[in-house]
């Protein structure tokens, strides 16, 4: 795959979100699904505790790659299915080791960002957590906590340092499985292209987080009309993971924009 770093209008970045969007809309089903398998198997590993999160934080590039597969797939009108999310750990030569030593960084440098946000925050964030899912939690120690100026802290610093480290590792899966490129040029490549088109990855956060915030007042809205706002929570769970997979499709069109299109170059 001929790869060349391009420069993007930043207009374009709502673009990938409409195309994201368009996209899923063909395959809802199958890109729902994938999505969905991905986090049944995720509750699964979560039950070894701290391995389990790590491996499951490890998996995330291959799970970008593998919506990245699936939705090239969907564009020739085929039909996206398991195979092009386990095609990559399928590969020969060191170009599979490549990608997965790139998965094992990724993983622990999640580790290192929920540890230090734990640190931060003393525990806060889990004591937040069993009050939302605890029938006899009172209002008012809920209200503390989220007033609390180091719970506020910590959630700051895990969403900064979670946005600084997608930065490198956006674009890095697909330049080492298509383009053959190590882990350092590929953690690099991806640093420069979001940099010299942050204007348009910049639109592509705002109109994605626009589009879900205008559907969570929506469908509050009328549920609340309707009456039916015991069902509000289901419904964002299902919006949630709807969204969650149509944001992994949009990928791929952020890729091909920064670095251009084509087939996979053959394996080392």
């Amino acid at each position: 795959m001929g790869l060349q770093l391009k420069r993007v209008a930043p207009a374009q970045g709502v673009q990938w979100v409409r195309m994201g969007l368009r996209t899923f809309g063909r395959r809802a089903v199958a890109f729902t699904g994938f999505l969905s398998l991905f986090l049944l198997a995720a509750l699964v590993l979560l039950m070894l505790s701290w391995p389990g999160l790590a491996l499951t934080l490890a998996a995330l590039p291959l799970l970008s790659l593998g919506y990245m597969n699936a939705t090239r797939a969907a564009l020739k009108g085929e039909r996206p299915t398991l195979s092009h999310f386990t095609a990559p750990l399928k590969a020969p030569g060191p170009r599979r080791a490549t990608l997965l030593k790139l998965c094992a960084l990724y993983g622990l440098a999640m580790l290192a960002v929920l540890v230090v946000s734990e640190w931060v925050d003393g525990g806060r964030l889990d004591r937040v957590r069993e009050l939302m899912t605890s029938d006899s939690a009172q209002p008012q120690d809920l209200e503390a906590l989220l007033d609390d100026g180091r719970l506020i802290a910590a959630v700051w610093l895990r969403l900064g340092l979670t946005a600084l480290l997608s930065i490198p590792f956006w674009h890095a899966p697909p330049l080492v499985a298509w383009g053959g490129q190590g882990v350092a040029q590929s953690l690099f490549s991806s640093t420069l292209a979001c940099w010299r088109n942050k204007g348009a990855f910049t639109l592509y956060a705002l109109a994605g987080l626009g589009l879900v915030m205008a559907a969570a007042v929506a469908s509050s809205i009328l549920f609340s009309l309707l009456g039916l706002t015991v069902v509000l929570g289901p419904v964002a769970v299902a919006a949630s993971l709807l969204f969650s997979a149509a944001f992994y499709v949009s990928l791929y069109f952020s890729f091909v924009d920064c670095f251009g299109a084509g087939e996979p170059a053959a394996q080392d």
